[in-house]
């Protein structure tokens, strides 16, 4: 199991970084290959930055082990707690320089638990999920057909079922609003056919460029000014507060003695939190919070 989920990761990472560094056409990827010591982990960090499309991103991918699963890994399975365990994935977060272009984060992961005498107890997790800072439905659409065809094979019900998890998964609840437009989430999949639910999270993965790079081709060249560019910088600040409060893959990580270094890639390269931030009432800011930061159907 754990060699076939490798190898897929890997290739997915290396197809992702090549995707991204052909439409940025000026920026590639820093490779940093890194090792934990007794054989605690390893990994892959992949990072663009002051590319012409894409400000900052990161493509990890990494294998952790340990001796007691942390308590963001067991929530959905108490009964798991002190096993020992392999966890491996690969995670991605682009942040685009234009603010018409939205943020994505992409995140595929697999886990094997086990206690003495008994048998092995595995599932597999992930989605994506899109974050303008401007909202168009012609890409909302997009990104959320593509997210359906990748459920499609696997049951008429998968789609909606993930579409609701990820509305509810990336919300701020102290900002009491979504972090974008939602997605695909899913955890804790495991129906006792491995072949099934790698298929799954192997189509999961190869849709994400189908889902994001034509949407950050149709707005990349849009112009844009001082205005567009500090609410950008302002909603950074969600994205900020979402990953350091509420993301279990990134307390996960930190309190699995993770690669903070790799971890912390996701959060972006400049951000702005202003005090009583106000919107200008009917402009294309608004527009974001009253048509696009509501849990919808899009399709």
């Amino acid at each position: 199991m754990i060699e076939q989920v490798q190898n897929y990761l890997l290739n997915l990472q290396e197809t992702i970084c090549s995707e991204v560094e052909l439409l940025d056409g000026f920026a590639s990827f820093h490779k940093d290959s890194w090792t934990k010591q007794n054989d605690r982990g390893s990994g892959i960090t992949r990072v663009i930055s002051n590319g012409k499309v894409f400000e900052k991103g990161g493509v990890n991918f990494s294998v952790v082990r340990g001796d007691s699963l942390p308590v963001p890994a067991t929530a959905l399975r108490p009964e798991l707690e002190a096993s020992k365990y392999t966890a491996m994935g690969v995670s991605l977060v682009l942040h685009p320089l234009n603010p018409y272009v939205p943020t994505s984060h992409a995140n595929v992961r697999f886990f094997i638990a086990e206690k003495s005498g008994q048998k092995p107890v595995w599932w597999f997790g992930g989605g994506f999920d899109l974050t303008p800072f401007y909202g168009f439905e012609e890409d909302a659409v997009h990104w959320h057909k593509t997210a359906k065809k990748a459920c499609q094979p696997f049951g008429e019900d998968v789609y909606r079922k993930y579409k609701k998890w990820c509305d509810e998964y990336f919300y701020l609840q102290h900002r009491n609003e979504p972090r974008g437009v939602g997605g695909i989430f899913f955890d804790d999949l495991n129906d006792d056919d491995f072949d099934r639910c790698f298929a799954f999270m192997k189509s999961v993965g190869d849709h994400y460029t189908e889902a994001y790079l034509p949407i950050v081709d149709r707005r990349k060249d849009t112009q844009y000014g001082e205005r567009e560019r500090n609410f950008q910088l302002h909603r950074r600040g969600r994205y900020v507060e979402f990953n350091l409060i509420y993301d279990r893959g990134t307390v996960f990580g930190l309190q699995s003695g993770g690669r903070t270094e790799s971890i912390l890639m996701s959060l972006p390269p400049e951000v702005k939190w202003s005090y009583d931030f106000n919107i200008e009432k009917g402009s294309d800011e608004e527009k974001l919070y009253t048509d696009y930061l509501q849990a919808r159907e899009w399709i």
